[in-house]
């Protein structure tokens, strides 16, 4: 077992998070809570703006929860450290962009931990599964976001049968942004990190925060949020220097230059 099951690599604005506990990168109670850790201080750290979350190795993303580990001790209801399972599933107040990278095998926790991120990229040779139901337990988080994000009928088909399905599936009913080759996953999940790196942090921040809040509402109880400014990171953005920097960027013709106040 590596002795750090996470590796964490920045440049500039960006921070990749990488699960290395070969083989099948299962988390446990003690990668999780150093995943949260992890989460949370991308999240607070105003010089950080894009979070990519990819696995070591070729042939698994990740199994999910840690079974081996849960028959040594750790409990499934244990401490999973800030965040929740993976340090994303639970995180309040996640306003940054996180990339998922997957290559191999997504499966259980793993595929739920790929559901908490905002844009998914993966390899020609990612499978995906939730098979708790033959564990006889169920896919917790899965169970509330598949039925929001797929068809009712394919969330429940996916949730009763436990089958596996390829990357071709996924793209189709709109789980990841592209396939790409294995060799070039990593270089992918970059180079639109990048992109997201060069756009306005305040309007990520208040896109993430209304995408969020507003799931639970009525469309106009929403968008008189967003009117009164009663969303703090709308307020902060009609606030701000980068507001008033898109208009001139755009009146002048230029491409702005966005410092995040």
């Amino acid at each position: 077992m590596t002795e750090h099951p996470i590796k964490i690599y920045r440049e500039g604005g960006i921070l990749e998070v990488t699960l290395d506990r070969p083989k099948a990168n299962a988390i446990d109670l003690t990668t999780s809570r150093l995943m949260g850790e992890t989460f949370k201080e991308f999240r607070d750290n105003p010089e950080l703006r894009i979070a990519i979350l990819r696995a070591e190795g070729d042939r698994f993303f990740s199994a999910g929860w840690d079974l081996k580990a849960a028959s040594g001790g750790d409990a499934v209801d244990g401490d999973y450290g800030i965040g929740g399972f993976g340090g994303l599933q639970e995180l309040g107040n996640m306003n940054k962009p996180v990339i998922c990278a997957v290559n191999g095998i997504c499966c259980g926790g793993g595929l739920e931990l790929a559901l908490s991120c905002d844009l998914i990229l993966a390899s020609g040779n990612a499978t995906f599964a939730l098979p708790e139901i033959r564990s006889g337990t169920i896919a917790d988080a899965a169970s509330i976001k598949l039925p929001k994000r797929l068809p009712y009928h394919l969330a429940m088909d996916l949730l009763l049968t436990g089958r596996w399905f390829d990357a071709g599936e996924a793209l189709r009913w709109g789980l990841l942004r592209e396939i790409v080759e294995p060799a070039e996953l990593r270089g992918k999940a970059w180079e639109l990190a990048r992109l997201l790196e060069s756009g306005p942090p305040l309007v990520y921040a208040a896109i993430k925060e209304v995408v969020r809040e507003a799931e639970a509402m009525r469309f106009q109880d929403a968008l008189n949020r967003i009117v009164k400014r009663q969303f703090a990171t709308i307020d902060r953005l009609y606030s701000s220097e980068d507001q008033l920097e898109g208009a001139r960027a755009f009146a002048e013709k230029r491409d702005p230059v966005w410092k995040g106040r």
